[in-house]
């Protein structure tokens, strides 16, 4: 399809200032088709999903018929979550920049609801909010309809998948005769149409062709692995690309829990997100993976509604989702910005044939790739080190480390400077990790553990506030071995000791050269008695 300018589209001066500071020029082509309908007057069905510009498709219409001298509430947007509806907000207020007089507000549960009232006294010509909020203040006459000309039900599939067809069907009932009623929503299922039929008139339908949907700055690759394996594959490609933000999907709520917790267990600074949790938590979870103090969100599709942060380098289907269309919906979380991104899905068995359909539906190719062994872990963590020590050689003054360097090699018989550079390579990799070459001879014989079992040490204690569970987590977690297995635990300040029965010494050992401890690499090896 042709691409449109948004000058050709015969817009106020002020609202395409608006446009131009937001950094657009030509039209998505939703918003190519939508636009003029919508500014017409006539309501719309519009199919499309998140990533395709569909905010601006509805906003930047709806902006061009309010009216800035009335006050009064003039158009309602509802949107399946509070995350979503402060995201529309933001947009829309954004779009409106240079237009004096006009006022949008979002409204949500969880906000105090008189800091709500008190705003929209103020008056407002645009309210976005979640639909059992504007029901309260629709029943509390805080938001009057008698102006009321447009109604926009966004991402209306999730708004119904959350239950609030009644409560939708009620804010419906509230709106006057006559007014536009604009729908999007990424599938069309029969309670959408059924909306459709009872309240629409002539609607115009405008779909975005299927092939538009994907992004083509995303590597896309698949993993065939076993139920039990998730969690180790999915922590050894962690460790293995780093991604500096990472989102998690899971097709319940049950998953995000449990995944969660052994994210967490095996160090990793990671969180959930889904529906059943407090607004107040949602929030909190939010703010810290803006923020970058966590690094994996784990969350389900609908929670996972309204996310907008650019940082996310990789994607995770740690479930193959159910929909086609939810993995455009997923992955279309990465590679945002001009920056490339990377979307890693997790198949079992028959599921190969589920991600043939995506594949389809998508144009697009998923690469079947083998998952990195541990050995690959310690050399990519060994390259990355050599490049940054690269750029201190080329950037920093090394002349008083050389010197010191030098003296230390001339007063030894047997130290060399190869010695000195493995050692500290060896040092910032992790010991145990920078057995590179995967050998590893291992003596349990005197560890001073009780019979059949063997006394491990580990490099990290009291002080680091790690507790004798989150070790227990850690061993249980990397191995697979039941934490009932596990013997005593032995905490000090600096350093902890683990019995383990001796036939899975060098299998925790092993396992635990990659693991993390509350964030921080450990070195693990067997227990010196003396």
């Amino acid at each position: 399809m042709e691409t449109v300018r948004f000058d050709e589209l015969e817009l106020q001066p002020q609202i395409l200032r608006g446009i131009k500071a937001m950094g657009f020029e030509e039209a998505t082509p939703i918003q190519s088709q939508a636009i003029p309908v919508v500014m017409s007057g006539s309501d719309v069905i519009g199919q499309a999903q998140t990533g395709t510009g569909k905010t601006a498709a509805f906003g930047i219409p709806i902006l061009q018929t309010v009216d800035p001298s009335n006050k009064k509430t003039q158009v309602i947007i509802l949107s399946p979550t509070r995350e979503l509806a402060i995201q529309v907000a933001d947009e829309i207020r954004a779009l409106a920049k240079y237009m004096h007089g006009v006022k949008v507000l979002p409204v949500y549960g969880g906000q105090e609801i008189s800091k709500q009232i008190r705003s929209l006294k103020g008056g407002a010509q645009i309210i976005i909010g979640t639909p059992g909020r504007v029901m309260d203040h629709l029943r509390r006459r805080t938001i009057r309809c008698d102006h009321v000309n447009k109604i926009v039900l966004d991402e209306a599939d999730e708004m119904l998948n959350m239950g609030f067809r009644e409560d939708i069907e009620t804010i419906l009932e509230y709106i006057p005769e006559p007014h536009q009623t604009i729908l999007f929503s990424a599938t069309m299922p029969k309670p959408i149409l059924e909306i459709t039929k009872k309240y629409q008139k002539d609607a115009v339908t405008i779909k975005v062709v299927k092939k538009e949907l994907t992004v083509p700055s995303i590597d896309q690759f698949y993993y065939d692995v076993k139920r039990k394996e998730k969690i180790d594959v999915l922590s050894r490609l962690l460790d293995y690309y780093d991604p500096k933000l990472s989102l998690v999907f899971c097709n319940t709520k049950r998953k995000v829990d449990e995944l969660t917790n052994e994210l967490q267990g095996r160090g990793y600074f990671a969180e959930g997100l889904h529906g059943d949790m407090k607004q107040s938590q949602r929030d909190r979870v939010m703010n810290n993976f803006r923020k970058g103090k966590t690094d994996i969100l784990v969350a389900t599709d609908v929670a996972a509604r309204g996310i907008d942060v650019d940082d996310v380098e990789a994607v995770f289907n740690y479930d193959i989702p159910q929909d086609d269309e939810y993995y455009v919906h997923r992955i279309g979380r990465t590679g945002r910005a001009g920056r490339t991104g990377r979307a890693f899905t997790f198949v079992k068995g028959k599921e190969v044939y589920k991600l043939k359909d995506i594949q389809r539906y998508c144009k697009t190719k998923i690469l079947a790739q083998p998952i990195p062994s541990s050995q690959d872990v310690a050399m990519i963590k060994a390259e990355k080190i050599m490049e940054r020590i690269g750029n201190i050689i080329e950037e920093e003054d090394l002349s008083k480390t050389i010197n010191f360097i030098e003296q230390a090699i001339n007063e030894s018989d047997d130290l060399t400077a190869m010695d000195i550079a493995a050692a500290f390579l060896l040092d910032a990799i992790g010991t145990q990790e920078g057995n590179v070459t995967g050998s590893s001879d291992y003596d349990f014989e005197n560890t001073g553990a009780e019979e059949g079992m063997v006394r491990l040490f580990i490099n990290i204690g009291k002080k680091q506030r790690v507790k004798p569970g989150d070790i227990l987590g850690a061993v249980a977690g990397e191995t697979g071995m039941p934490g009932s297995l596990v013997g005593a635990i032995d905490m000090y300040d600096k350093y902890t000791f683990v019995e383990v029965p001796k036939e899975y010494g060098r299998e925790v050992l092993e396992a635990m050269k990659n693991a993390k401890i509350k964030g921080k690499s450990i070195n693990m090896e067997p227990a010196n008695q003396k």
